[in-house]
């Protein structure tokens, strides 16, 4: 896989973004496999947390059924955040938007388009995530939402939705024209 300059970008765009693979390439065919993944851990963990259907979510906690799908993660931090995130259990604001940040990401990624702010936002949430779980028993600072992080910053970098996803008709859209952080 060659990385190469893009070439094709708007002055506003960011100077890191590479072209991705080119379709059908071996490499493309497998940052699109892993973008497609993320996006529906994402959109998974999303499903079963409204409708509660026995997974990470028991049946009969979901959202609909008046579960609050945030309150048990963020009520069983510890560690040198545990302040912080008690202090946001029953805040209107956080579950929908937890919600809507789980649904947002896991569709941008699974359909490869609105890369940069799928990957801003994940990457956010990882890290809050990783704030919460602390202290972290298998490794002292690295863990799978550390991982993530840096995976979804590889995908938005390589340009990932460009192989079995939406991203070049996305790109070429007006409002993604003008405004470049939508890329």
């Amino acid at each position: 896989m060659t990385i190469t300059p893009n070439r094709h970008r708007t002055p506003a765009s960011a100077d890191f973004l590479v072209t991705a693979p080119k379709a059908g390439t071996t490499a493309g065919r497998v940052l699109a496999v892993l973008r497609i993944a993320f996006g529906l851990t994402f959109f998974w963990a999303f499903v079963d947390k409204v409708f509660g259907l026995g997974y990470a979510t028991p049946s009969g906690k979901g959202w609909i059924d008046g579960g609050n799908p945030t309150a048990g993660f963020l009520k069983g931090a510890e560690g040198p955040f545990a302040g912080f995130y008690h202090s946001l259990v029953g805040d209107f604001w956080v579950t929908p938007l937890f919600m809507i940040g789980l649904a947002g990401i896991g569709l941008a990624l699974t359909l490869g388009v609105a890369l940069r702010f799928a990957a801003v936002a994940g990457v956010a949430l990882y890290l809050m995530m990783w704030g919460a779980s602390l202290p972290l028993t298998t490794n002292p600072v690295i863990d799978d939402h550390i991982l993530g992080a840096i995976t979804l910053v590889a995908l938005t970098v390589l340009a990932a939705g460009r192989t079995w996803g939406l991203a070049d008709r996305w790109n070429n859209l007006a409002i993604v024209h003008r405004y470049s952080w939508l890329r």
